[in-house]
C-alpha cells in the first residue's frame, strides 16, 4: 500500500498507519500499542533471532525495546520511519543485552521462520539450503549479519540501516560489499558439502 494523505490530512498507508499508533500511544491509548505489538514481535523476534540467538534474550530485547516505545513514543519526531526509530531501539537494547549477557549463543532457527512454508515436496531441500545460509550468515561478523538482515530481511534502503545502527552511509555500503564477499566464500566452501 502506498503512502499518501487522506482528507484530515493524516497520513494513510503502512507508515503512516503507524504513525497514527505511535500518536495514540502518546495520548495513552493502550490497544494502539496492543496492535504495533504485535505487528512489531515477528519482525523484530527475526532480526533480533540474527544478532543475539538467544530466544529468552531476544524476548527481553523486544520487551525493553517496546516498552521504550511506550514511554517515549512522544519523542518520535518523525525524521524517520517508525520501523526504522522501532529498529534503531531494538538494536542498541540488543548490542547493550550482548554485552551483559551470559547466554549461550544458540538459537533454533525455526523459532523466526524466514517466510512461508514451502511446498511438501520441497521442504527439505529448502530447510538444508537454509541450514547452510544460516550457518554462513552466523559467521560474519555481528556488524555485517546486521546489514544482511536489515537489507533482506526487512528490505531497507542504506539510508535506514545506517539510521537504525547509528552509522555513515558509506559505512553500511561497505559492510555490505564486505559481507557479500565474505558470504560468497563461506556458501562456496559449504555448498561444496551439500548432498
Amino acid at each position: 500500500m502506498r503512502e499518501g494523505r487522506n482528507l484530515d490530512g493524516h497520513m494513510t498507508g503502512a507508515g503512516g498507519d503507524e504513525a497514527i499508533l505511535l500518536a495514540r500511544i502518546v495520548a495513552g491509548d493502550r490497544h494502539a500499542f496492543e496492535q504495533l505489538y504485535r505487528a512489531y514481535f515477528p519482525r523484530l523476534g527475526r532480526f533480533l533471532g540474527r544478532m543475539v540467538r538467544s530466544v529468552p534474550l531476544i524476548e527481553e530485547v523486544i520487551n525493553d525495546t517496546m516498552l521504550v516505545v511506550w514511554q517515549k513514543a512522544a519523542s518520535y519526531d518523525g525524521s524517520c520511519k517508525v520501523s526504522t526509530w522501532i529498529f534503531a531501539i531494538a538494536y542498541r537494547k540488543a548490542l547493550k543485552g550482548l554485552r551483559g549477557s551470559d547466554a549461550p549463543l544458540e538459537s533454533d532457527p525455526e523459532s523466526y521462520p524466514a517466510g512461508p512454508a514451502l511446498e511438501p515436496d520441497h521442504l527439505l531441500e529448502g530447510r538444508q539450503l537454509r541450514q547452510v545460509l544460516e550457518r554462513a550468515l552466523a559467521r560474519l561478523p555481528l556488524a555485517q549479519q546486521v546489514v544482511m538482515v536489515l537489507t533482506y530481511d526487512h528490505e531497507m534502503g542504506y539510508a535506514e540501516i545506517a539510521d537504525v545502527v547509528g552509522c555513515p552511509v558509506n559505512t553500511v555500503k561497505t559492510r555490505m560489499f564486505h559481507a557479500r564477499h565474505k558470504l560468497k566464500e563461506l556458501l562456496a566452501s559449504q555448498m561444496e558439502d551439500y548432498p
